[in-house]
């Protein structure tokens, strides 16, 4: 009697290859404003599809049992290989997993540019907090050359620094930022012109997760003699400014009752007169001089927007961008004037403040943004409504920028002008990823998620690049710059750079 030997199976595999193809079309077609939701979404898919590929290789394939055993050690010795060869590497602002090669080395010791072409130190200009002089990503007293072919920016210096998301504050000669070394979380301060360490300061403290990273994320914060800075975990410092010496410390979150913000505390120090207010579980108010509290306003969710100052309806108010809710303090006491709910999303990117009495608030993660009137009615109350919403200005970590009737911003990684007056788009091109913006007078300076610096012009009618440079190297780039007066200080996770750029 002769067996017959089986055909080989392979319409189960043809089947799942085509439920995969279906159902990452159907992702992309359903949630297309929501990429970060998209992406998640699709590598589940990948996975899903693997695993059932190699069941149906060992188990419904028939296959001989000799290719099978081979197919086998080929996946386990590709699998070794490439978790000897490369390791994880965090997340993109999309939540792409990256890998580098276990053998890469951090950036060389900086190459310094000639002293003898630096714009003189009178012409430098501070860049005291976050996002500016004004907290609004906007650069007034400077202007910058357009062609940089001409007129290259130069490397003053760069050096490794220890990880974390926080930027550059800059006084004078001190350029100061906040990174992580082993269980310490430090606040270093840098010379602005050569790159050396002056002094540093350093907490006990240590954030890290695989999706956020490692380390600190506010910005430091510099008024008159005194620094200002606020740790991934709560701890807020006040530091002399020249020698870095504590003068008073706190956690506030602990203090305060309030729970740690899943991807870390990235809220940045306001001082406005003789008060310091931070985001822990709402608005708390701190006197500059003791550390003392002067006042605690609404009690909500921790976001990781940071307060700013602004007037609206002709009262001087501190907005601050809660988990689902935005709210408005009066500057001596805290008083809630009024709160506008937001839909739960992660609220990173600033509000943005504009004449006539209007505020823009806009987050990622498919919510986009929405303009809003704020106004007193004759009992003094505030009231605040809609003027319109789009989901074409969906800013997850940048600012958005407002110049002659347009905003500009990074709509989900891609740059994008939308018209003021109504929300409608003008353009959306620049694959930048999720990095930073500033506006320079009458240029928009970007710094890409990759590290790149890329100059613009602000115009409705397209997207004009004018100039670019690679920055960094290719790390994942979050921080936000800081420029004083010609110099731009720009930094990730694993090294930062100062350059002088081409002004007029």
């Amino acid at each position: 009697m002769t067996s017959t030997k089986k055909p080989i199976r392979w319409w189960p595999i043809f089947s799942i290859a085509g439920l995969a193809l279906l159902g990452i079309g159907l992702i992309w077609f359903m949630d297309a404003d929501h990429r970060q939701d998209e992406i998640i979404k699709t590598i589940m898919v990948l996975l899903l599809t693997v695993i059932l590929a190699v069941l149906w290789l060992l188990c419904f394939s028939r296959l001989a049992w000799r290719v099978k055993l081979v197919a086998a050690a080929v996946l386990i010795l590709g699998g070794v290989a490439c978790g000897s060869l490369f390791q994880f590497d965090g997340f993109s602002g999309d939540l792409v997993p990256k890998f580098k090669l276990r053998w890469d080395k951090k950036t060389a010791e900086p190459t310094v540019s000639n002293p003898s072409e630096r714009v003189p130190e009178s012409y430098q200009m501070d860049y005291p907090q976050f996002l500016g002089p004004n907290r609004n990503a906007v650069i007034t007293n400077v202007k910058l050359k357009r062609n940089w072919e001409e007129h290259p920016p130069t490397l003053v210096w760069r050096k490794p620094v220890g990880a974390g998301w926080s930027g550059f504050a800059v006084a004078g000669n001190f350029a100061i930022t906040q990174e992580q070394e082993g269980d310490w979380e430090k606040v270093v301060c840098y010379d602005l012109h050569t790159g050396d360490i002056k002094w540093s300061h350093r907490d006990r403290a240590r954030y890290d997760t695989a999706l956020a990273g490692l380390g600190p994320r506010a910005t430091p914060t510099i008024d008159k003699s005194k620094v200002y800075t606020l740790g991934s975990t709560g701890i807020l410092n006040c530091l002399e400014l020249n020698t870095g010496q504590p003068l008073w410390s706190k956690n506030v979150f602990e203090a305060h009752g309030a729970g740690t913000p899943p991807w870390g505390v990235s809220s940045s120090p306001l001082v406005l007169n003789d008060i310091v207010v931070v985001s822990a579980g709402g608005a708390v108010a701190y006197h500059t001089e003791t550390g003392e509290v002067a006042w605690i306003g609404h009690r909500t969710r921790t976001g990781y927007s940071s307060p700013f100052v602004t007037t609206l309806a002709g009262t001087e108010q501190i907005i601050l961008f809660n988990q689902g809710l935005v709210t408005a303090h009066e500057p001596a006491t805290g008083e809630l004037l009024w709160k506008q709910p937001w839909p739960r999303a992660e609220c990173v990117a600033q509000p943005m403040p504009l004449s006539g009495d209007q505020l823009l608030v806009s987050t990622g993660y498919g919510v986009g943004a929405k303009l809003f009137q704020v106004t007193r009615n004759p009992t003094a109350d505030f009231n605040v409504s809609l003027i319109w919403e789009t989901i074409y200005l969906k800013a997850k970590f940048t600012t958005i920028i407002y110049h002659a009737g347009y905003l500009y911003g990074l709509d989900d990684g891609i740059f994008a002008c939308v018209k003021l007056a109504d929300g409608t788009r003008q353009w959306k091109r620049g694959r930048y990823g999720h990095g930073q913006t500033l506006l320079v007078s009458d240029v928009l300076l970007v710094l890409t998620e990759s590290g790149e610096v890329v100059l613009l012009e602000p115009t409705p009618e397209s997207h004009r690049e004018l100039a670019r440079f690679r920055a960094l190297t290719g790390h994942t780039t979050w921080n936000t710059p800081a420029l004083a007066g010609s110099y731009l200080l720009v930094r990730n996770n694993r090294e930062a750079a100062c350059y002088q750029l081409p002004t007029e």
